[in-house]
């Protein structure tokens, strides 16, 4: 029976990694490794300078007091002794599109999954007014996953998948969105008179494209986008050629 590792960032405890976890028993032996407490946006962040624990709370279900990044690592090294079949990340309670998926800790631990050679998707469900359904992204993670197991992924590539928070008009493969960035920095003081700052969420200014991210999974689309580990800017090479031979050395 194939080996599924499930991780995200809003913590082991999350309503999101249960209904994922229930989604994907069926397909395979399912291991939960996820942070302690929530750890959104915290990126591609690996814990170097502190120790880890690892809380078992109960068979196939562990708490990492770190990042999605560091639950990848410790359950590949020393709950699971070796590497799963396929790695999901998710279901986590709000989108990452665009340029914030450098933000998220949900597609961080699915790159974190590619960087040792296995197979990964992110998985997302937009938010509503209401509290959150995870059912339908469920349903869309345990196809995916099915499909992805049988068929595997192009060589260092992973999925970022968002789901909308209504039903789903169908599936549409996307590229990532862009924006504007803007981040809102919330000057504060404390008793004393001392100030102190809070880093809001940033300003969207999205730019209009009718195959990106954004643009479908507001149009009520379900949204998969294939990402790469590979940051190259292709485009630039002859550019900056151009410009490091004008580089003196002495």
């Amino acid at each position: 029976m194939p080996r599924i590792l499930v991780t995200n960032d809003d913590g082991v405890h999350s309503s999101g990694i249960k209904a994922l976890v229930d989604a994907l028993s069926p397909l395979a032996d399912v291991c939960a490794v996820a942070p302690m407490t929530e750890a959104s946006a915290s990126g591609h962040a690996l814990t170097l300078r502190r120790p880890l624990r690892i809380d078992n709370f109960s068979k196939n279900w562990f708490g990492v007091d770190g990042t999605p990044t560091d639950c990848v690592n410790l359950a590949v090294s020393h709950v699971l002794d070796g590497l799963p079949d396929l790695v999901v990340s998710g279901i986590n309670a709000g989108s990452n599109l665009g340029d914030d998926v450098t933000y998220s800790g949900t597609v961080a631990g699915a790159l974190e999954g590619l960087l040792l050679g296995i197979p990964s998707l992110a998985i997302s469900q937009e938010r509503s007014d209401a509290n959150i359904d995870f059912s339908q992204a469920a349903m869309i993670a345990k196809q995916l996953s099915e499909l992805v197991l049988l068929n595997g992924l192009p060589p260092r590539t992973f999925l970022n998948v968002n789901v909308p928070s209504k039903k789903a008009l169908g599936v549409k493969v996307t590229i990532q969105s862009q924006r504007n960035h803007k981040a809102s920095v919330v000057k504060c003081f404390d008793p004393h008179q001392k100030p102190y700052y809070w880093i809001d969420e940033a300003i969207l200014d999205w730019e209009v494209h009718d195959q990106s991210d954004y643009q479908v999974l507001k149009d009520g689309w379900v949204s998969v986008t294939p990402l790469q580990s590979d940051w190259t800017a292709q485009k630039s090479i002859s550019l900056v050629e151009d410009l490091a031979l004008k580089i003196k050395l002495s």
